[in-house]
């Protein structure tokens, strides 16, 4: 049987969303090295590096849900590709400042721009798709995601040795290239799409509307708390996670970009047939196990001190990441009433945006003030907690 079978049955434009999302995902590198460059090449501290990666996080949430509303009533094309030219040119920006006091506005309007593609990317995929291929085309959207991050990182990791400045110029010129690609190929407003087989037919409500849609206010809140714990652990690979490896293991930079070549390596061979092997595994069931693992990944962190064996902690956490997000990202399609589904990608994406922003300065104060044992045995412990709440979902 074969595992990537369906696959060239996804809709045109979701390989056209895809393909635009590769070529922004490639060039990816500022972010990842943020902390780094801050504290490196323009001297601040690392806790100051933390800041001002919680800072990007803060305007990512507080970006989600508005962008989520917008695109209910914009489309979600528009704002994709607005969000994409806007900001290639504030990344460059970003470039030109070097005291504290405007780094962190400018990477507050850089997160708030760049932020807003996320929720309306997934309302595309979620209205193009139907509702038997979304976990497939969440699958292949996030293959597209970290095939870009596989060369993003790693060619970061060596222009930085030339130059810092060569990451933002390539970061916004990607960025800016992504949205001419969306701007000139998605011609037509994106069809919605509702639960019945045609796109035209409006979803049944009431006693007639899948059981997805019976989740309620509290129950979205809680599945919505619940993923918090892990993806805060997630983003460590962000924060906390290139500081350790650089100052506490004495890991060259360009090894720390080359780790990310192994996460998505796994991703591209892996991540589709694995979603299609557990496709009829239940939401709680796949959630749960994802958490799990990105929790023991990270957690080895305290036991290891070598390249290969950070190598391995990182094959460990991938299996959880290709489990877990897609997973998350199908059950709030399904729970998403096709007329608020933006907001509802929204709220999905806020809550990754608030995880981000607390994760940069958690994972940094841990690590400064107690050391990487303390830090890797905590993501263990959240891990273990967003798997137990997760498990409690209700079939």
């Amino acid at each position: 049987m074969n595992p990537w079978r369906g696959v060239s049955t996804l809709p045109r434009d979701v390989w056209i969303q895809c393909a635009a999302t590769f070529i922004n995902r490639s060039g990816t590198m500022v972010l990842p090295f943020l902390s780094l460059y801050l504290h490196r090449t323009l001297g601040y501290t690392v806790e100051q590096a933390g800041i001002a990666i919680t800072v990007y996080g803060a305007g990512a949430f507080l970006t989600a849900p508005l962008a989520g509303r917008l695109t209910d009533h914009l489309g979600a094309r528009r704002v994709m590709v607005l969000s994409l030219l806007l900001s290639g040119v504030a990344v460059i920006c970003l470039l030109a400042v070097r005291s504290y006091a405007a780094i962190l506005p400018v990477t507050l309007v850089w997160a708030v721009i760049s932020e807003a593609f996320r929720p309306a990317s997934l309302v595309n995929i979620t209205e193009l798709a139907a509702p038997a291929q979304r976990k497939m085309a969440f699958s292949v959207n996030r293959l597209a995601i970290n095939l870009g991050m596989s060369i993003g990182p790693a060619l970061g990791g060596l222009l930085i040795l030339f130059s810092y400045p060569l990451l933002f110029i390539v970061d916004g010129s990607t960025s800016m290239a992504a949205g001419l690609v969306l701007a000139l190929s998605l011609r037509n407003p994106a069809p919605r799409r509702g639960d019945g087989a045609d796109a035209g037919t409006p979803e049944p409500s009431g006693p007639d509307r899948p059981p997805g849609h019976s989740v309620t206010v509290g129950g979205l809140a809680y599945f919505l708390l619940a993923l918090v714990p892990v993806v805060v652990v997630f983003f460590q690979h962000e924060g906390a996670m290139p500081l350790y490896l650089v100052d506490d293991l004495h890991l060259p930079e360009s090894a720390y970009g080359l780790l990310f070549t192994i996460n998505t390596a796994l991703i591209i061979l892996i991540e589709v047939p694995l979603n299609v092997a557990m496709s009829h595994w239940s939401h709680r069931g796949s959630l749960a196990l994802g958490s799990l693992l990105a929790g023991i990944g990270f957690g080895a962190m305290a036991m290891i001190s070598s390249t290969w064996g950070v190598a391995v902690t990182v094959v460990i956490w991938t299996f959880g990441e290709m489990i877990l997000f897609p997973s998350a990202a199908n059950y709030m399609a399904d729970i998403a009433p096709p007329e608020r589904r933006g907001t509802y990608m929204g709220l999905f994406q806020a809550t990754f945006s608030f995880s981000f922003a607390i994760s940069g300065w958690v994972g940094t104060a841990i690590l400064h003030h107690f050391g990487g044992v303390a830090l890797w045995a905590s993501t263990f412990a959240w891990g273990c907690l967003s798997a137990a709440m997760l498990w409690r979902l209700r079939r």
